[in-house]
């Protein structure tokens, strides 16, 4: 009997243990459901806007992740061109020129006519300019020109190409560019502004590369023409203790060492012509660069075309600087 009550109690416990068993299991069948409503559902706004935060904080390469991402899951999404514009965008701010050509271009063949295209020209006449390739540039404003009907749109390719011309020192194309603005939008583009700072500030100061190798004659002299006091006084030292160690080694019938000194000499000779030469070229490259900086400082404008925020309508907004 004792035996039996004890064989008892064990099948209850088994049956008791397989019982919890199979209710947790039972349980667990729709906890499963109640998990599965719990998972992340991506949308297409929230993937655009999570891409164009990486981009508004400076992070350009994350801000190209995330607009490929967008591509990728949202292919029929009508904001994948906006997308794939904002890639380049991305590629041009992080100074990637030939990835945002590339983007821009494949764009402007696939829309062609549409606003972003139209975007597109613009920016990759930026790349360009920035790559230092203004002829290049010139051909991308151009062609928008040729393209584009509506008015707002060639007068900010007018206005870009105005610019290019600047860069390029210019100014009087620069100025012919701008004066095809319509004359509804002069105001808008600064145009009497930039046209007086021009007329103000030109000729600029320049120095004669010519000159300054002639100069060179007297070792510094060029140098000192260009305005580089310690390069004239470095070149002038340097060629003056050679020149005199050489004249030293042939009065004392040192010819052999008089001859290697004055054919090393001879190479500073000319490294001090060419310097006083490229010395000039770079005083005339900073003059037009501090002119165009303060130029951009007093009239310069933003371009809305360049700068495009989805779901905003187009704001003239400042500065589009090189």
């Amino acid at each position: 009997m004792i035996s039996g009550g004890v064989m008892d109690s064990k099948a209850c416990t088994l049956h008791a243990g397989w019982a919890g068993v199979l209710l947790f299991l039972f349980l667990s069948l729709f906890s499963i459901p109640a998990c599965a409503s719990q998972e992340i559902v991506l949308d297409s706004e929230s993937q655009l806007q999570f891409a164009e935060q990486y981009f508004q904080r400076g992070e350009y390469y994350r801000a190209i992740g995330e607009y490929e991402r967008f591509i990728y899951f949202f292919p029929t999404s009508p904001k994948v061109e906006f997308a794939r514009y904002m890639i380049g965008l991305s590629f041009l701010r992080g100074e990637k020129y030939e990835q945002a050509i590339q983007t821009f271009q494949a764009l402007i063949d696939e829309y062609q006519t549409t606003e972003y295209a139209f975007k597109s020209y613009l920016s990759t006449s930026k790349a360009y300019v920035l790559l230092g390739h203004y002829d290049v540039a010139l051909i991308s404003v151009n062609n928008l020109v040729t393209i584009a009907q509506d008015q707002e749109i060639r007068d900010e390719a007018y206005y870009q190409k105005g610019w290019v011309y600047l860069e390029m020192g210019l100014w009087e194309k620069a100025r012919e560019s701008l004066n095809k603005i319509s004359s509804q939008n002069r105001k808008r583009y600064n145009i009497s502004e930039i046209s007086k700072e021009i007329d103000t500030k030109t000729p600029l100061k320049k120095k004669s590369p010519t000159v300054a190798g002639v100069l060179s004659i007297i070792p510094g002299a060029g140098q000192l023409y260009c305005n580089r006091r310690r390069d004239a006084l470095i070149s002038f030292l340097l060629n003056g203790v050679m020149i005199y160690a050489a004249y030293e080694a042939f009065d004392h019938d040192l010819n052999a060492l008089g001859g290697i000194i004055t054919f090393f000499e001879l190479g500073f000779y000319g490294g001090n012509i060419y310097s006083a030469v490229s010395s000039a070229h770079k005083y005339n490259r900073d003059e037009k660069n501090r002119f165009l900086r303060y130029l951009k400082e007093q009239t310069e404008i933003s371009l809305s075309l360049a700068e495009p925020h989805e779901n905003k309508s187009l704001l003239l907004i400042c500065r589009f600087s090189f």
